[in-house]
C-alpha cells in the first residue's frame, strides 16, 4: 500500500508530550495490548471484535431480515436482545484504539505494538468474512475502518511485525471494503450528514492508498466529489453543521484534516469553497471551546465519535482537533501550545502553513455577520466566565428539541449542564430521551415537548428560535441578548428568553411566557411552567426559592424569583432530583432526570432543578446566578 501522508518527526513529538504524557500512552497502550480499549473515551472494557450468533450478508440486515439496533433503524438484534446497541460492536472494529498503537510505536519502537495491532486484525478478519455480518452493514463503518487501518499500518510499516504477507492481506482487506461503499452511497447522499462525508473520506483513501487498484481512479474521484459537495451542502454559511452537534462538527473536521493531509501528499489540495466552509465550522467550534478547559456544550447528540484519536487529552478536550483545524482553514493559533498540539503534527500542520488564495482574509470579512449568527455567545466583563444560548433557525432536521436552552460556564466549570445523549437504542426511558424538552435548561408549559416528538430520532413541526435584541460593549462581545421561540405557538404562547451579565459575579436569566398573538389568552387560562436547570453533582442546600452548590471555588447561588400578569410575585415550587430519584420537593419524577451523560454509553448523577408555577399569563421567571468573592469562598 501506498503511504498516505508524512509521520511526524519522534523525536519533536516526544518534545511536545514530555515524559510524563509518554509514559500516559504508553501506559493506554501496554492495556489495548493486554486486551483493554477505552470506547467512546470512558473507563476501559475488554476489547470484543468477535461477534455473537449467526452472520448474513449485509443485504439481509438492510431488508430487515436481521436487525442491528442501530440509530437510523427501529432496534432489532444482533444475536443479543431487541434493545442492544450495536454502537457497542460497531467501535471496537473501527479500530480507533490502534492510534494508541502506533503513538505508543512511534515515541518507543516497541515492536509489542505492532505485534499486537497484527494479532487483532487477523482475529477481526477471521471473524468477520467480507460483506458478513453486522461490521459489514453500515458503510460508514466500513469507510471509518479503512481510513484507521490505512493509517496504522503506514506507522507500523518498517516493523519486523509488519510483513509481506499481512500487508498483502490487509490491502486485498482494503480493497473489499472500499468495494463495500458505493453500492449504498446513495442512501449516504439522502443522509446528507456525517455518513456522506466518512464514506467519501473511505473511498478517497482507499484509492489513494491502492493506486494500482483496477478501480483506484474511481474511487478517488467518488470519494473528492462526494466530500466536497457534502461540505458545501453540511455546513451553513455561518459555520454551523447540518447534525446540530458539537460532537459531530469535531468529526467533520477530523475527516477534513484527514483528507487534507491525504490529498497533500498527491500534490492536491481541497478545494476553496470547502476549505472556506471549514473555516467558518471551525470558527464556530472555536466559539464555543472552552478556553480553560478545551471543553464544549455537550450540544445535540453526542455519539461518542472520535476518529483518529492522536492525542493524550481527554475526549472530551476539544483543543486537539480545534488547534489543528485553525491553523489548517484559518491560519490562526487560538491556543497556547501544549500537548494539544500532538494532533497537528499527526496530519503535517507544523505552524508554518500559508493560505495561498486570501481564504483567511475573506473570513475575517466575514467575522462581523459571524457575530450575529449562531453561537450565541455571551461573555462577562473579566472574561471568567461564559453563556452559550440556543436559538437556532432549523432548515434540516434537529436532533434535540432544545431551544433558549443554556449553557453557563464559569472558571472552566460547567455549571449549567447539556444532558447529552446516553443511548440511542436502550429499553425505555433510555430510549434516546435526552433529546426531549424536559432535560434541558430551558421552559416548558404543560409538561410538552417544544416539538412534536414523533419516534425515537425524529421531531416534527421544528421550533424556530430568534435573536430579537442584544447588546455589546466596546469589544463587540455581547452583554445581554433577548431571544425567542415559537415552539408553543399551537397553545398559544410565546417563550422569551432575556440573558445579561450584571458584572463578573452575576448572569441574570428571565423567562417570560407571553400571548402569542394580541388577543392574548383568557384570563382564567392557567398554564403549568416549569424552568429547568441541570447542575454539576455537588453539595449543595436549599433556602425558600434558593439553592446553592459547593463548586471547587466556593459556593455558587441561584436565586428564582416569578411575578404574574398582575407584576404580583408568586411562589413557585421547587423541586431537585438527583439520578432520577427526588432528594428535594414533591411532584411526579422523570427517571431521566438527574443524569448527565459525558459521552455515549456512560451516565453519572447530576442535580436537577425543577422551578415550576401554575398561573395565567403573562408570567415571568428570573433566575439570578451568583459566584464567590474569592478564588475560594467556604462562607
Amino acid at each position: 500500500m501506498r503511504s498516505l501522508l508524512d509521520l511526524p518527526d519522534a523525536e519533536r513529538l516526544g518534545a511536545i508530550l514530555g515524559d510524563e504524557r509518554i509514559a500516559q500512552v504508553i501506559a493506554e497502550a501496554d492495556e489495548i495490548v493486554n486486551g483493554k480499549v477505552r470506547l467512546f473515551g470512558s473507563e476501559p472494557v475488554p476489547l470484543q471484535l468477535v461477534n455473537p450468533g449467526h452472520l448474513v450478508h449485509w443485504t439481509q440486515y438492510e431488508t430487515g431480515v436481521a436487525g442491528t439496533g442501530d440509530k437510523e433503524g427501529e432496534s432489532s438484534e444482533v444475536g443479543v436482545d431487541d434493545h442492544f446497541d450495536v454502537k457497542f460492536i460497531w467501535e471496537p472494529a473501527r479500530f480507533g484504539w490502534a492510534c494508541t498503537l502506533a503513538r505508543a510505536y512511534l515515541l518507543s519502537g516497541d515492536d509489542r505494538y505492532p505485534a499486537a495491532f497484527w494479532s487483532y486484525l487477523e482475529t477481526f478478519l477471521d471473524a468477520n468474512p467480507p460483506n458478513y455480518g453486522p461490521h459489514w452493514v453500515s458503510a460508514q463503518e466500513v469507510a471509518l475502518r479503512i481510513i484507521t487501518l490505512t493509517f496504522t499500518a503506514q506507522v507500523f510499516n518498517d516493523s519486523q511485525e509488519s510483513t509481506p504477507e499481512r500487508k498483502s492481506r490487509l490491502a486485498l482487506s482494503v480493497a473489499e471494503h472500499a468495494a463495500r461503499i458505493p453500492p449504498t452511497l446513495s442512501y449516504a447522499r439522502a443522509q446528507n450528514n456525517n455518513h456522506l462525508l466518512s464514506e467519501a473520506a473511505g473511498l478517497y483513501t482507499a484509492g489513494a492508498a491502492l493506486p494500482d487498484h483496477p478501480e483506484s481512479r474511481r474511487w478517488r474521484d467518488l470519494g473528492w466529489r462526494w466530500f466536497n459537495d457534502g461540505l458545501a451542502d453540511q455546513i451553513a454559511g455561518d459555520g454551523t453543521y447540518v447534525q446540530h452537534s458539537t460532537n459531530y462538527q469535531r468529526l467533520a473536521l477530523q475527516l477534513a484534516l484527514w483528507m487534507r493531509a491525504v490529498a497533500l501528499k498527491r500534490g492536491r489540495v481541497l478545494p476553496k469553497k470547502s476549505r472556506q466552509r471549514l473555516g467558518v465550522a471551525t470558527r464556530w467550534l472555536l466559539e464555543m471551546c472552552d478556553r480553560e478547559s478545551g471543553r464544549v456544550p455537550n450540544l445535540g447528540p453526542n455519539d461518542g465519535s472520535y476518529i483518529l484519536p492522536l492525542t493524550v487529552c481527554p475526549f472530551d478536550d476539544y483543543r486537539p482537533v480545534t488547534q489543528a483545524a485553525a491553523k489548517a482553514f484559518l491560519g490562526e493559533y487560538p491556543f497556547d501550545s501544549g500537548a494539544w498540539d500532538e494532533t497537528s503534527h499527526w496530519f503535517g500542520i507544523n505552524g508554518d502553513e500559508k493560505l495561498d488564495d486570501g481564504t483567511h482574509s475573506v473570513l475575517n470579512s466575514q467575522l462581523p455577520a459571524l457575530l450575529d449568527a449562531t453561537p450565541h455567545i455571551l461573555q462577562s466583563p473579566g472574561g471568567s466566565s461564559w453563556v452559550y444560548l440556543r436559538a437556532a433557525k432549523f432548515t434540516s432536521r434537529p436532533g434535540h428539541a432544545d431551544q433558549l436552552h443554556l449553557d453557563l460556564w464559569w472558571r472552566g466549570l460547567n455549571l449549567a449542564l447539556d444532558p447529552g445523549t446516553y443511548l440511542y437504542n436502550a429499553p425505555p426511558p433510555w430510549d434516546n430521551s435526552l433529546s426531549r424538552t424536559s432535560v434541558h435548561n430551558t421552559l416548558t408549559v404543560n409538561g410538552l415537548d417544544q416539538m412534536t416528538h414523533a419516534g425515537r430520532f425524529l421531531y416534527l413541526d421544528w421550533a424556530q428560535g430568534q435573536v430579537i435584541d442584544g447588546r455589546r460593549d466596546q469589544t463587540g462581545a455581547w452583554r445581554s441578548l433577548v431571544a425567542r421561540h415559537d415552539g408553543y405557538q399551537g397553545i398559544g404562547i410565546i417563550h422569551q428568553r432575556t440573558v445579561t451579565t450584571q458584572d463578573e459575579r452575576n448572569w441574570l436569566v428571565e423567562d417570560a411566557v407571553l400571548p402569542a398573538d394580541e388577543k392574548g389568552n383568557p384570563e382564567t387560562a392557567q398554564y403549568d411552567v416549569r424552568v429547568h436547570w441541570l447542575l454539576p453533582d455537588w453539595n449543595w442546600e436549599i433556602d425558600d426559592t434558593t439553592i446553592r452548590v459547593h463548586s471547587p471555588y466556593g459556593w455558587v447561588t441561584v436565586n428564582t424569583d416569578v411575578q404574574d400578569a398582575g407584576e404580583k410575585k408568586r411562589h413557585p415550587v421547587l423541586q431537585l432530583v438527583r439520578a432520577g430519584e427526588p432528594i428535594h420537593g414533591s411532584g411526579d419524577i422523570s427517571h431521566t432526570l438527574g443524569w448527565y451523560s459525558p459521552t455515549y454509553g456512560a451516565k453519572e448523577p447530576a442535580l436537577s432543578l425543577g422551578v415550576s408555577v401554575r398561573s395565567e399569563l403573562p408570567l415571568s421567571v428570573t433566575t439570578q446566578w451568583i459566584f464567590p468573592n474569592s478564588k475560594v469562598d467556604d462562607s
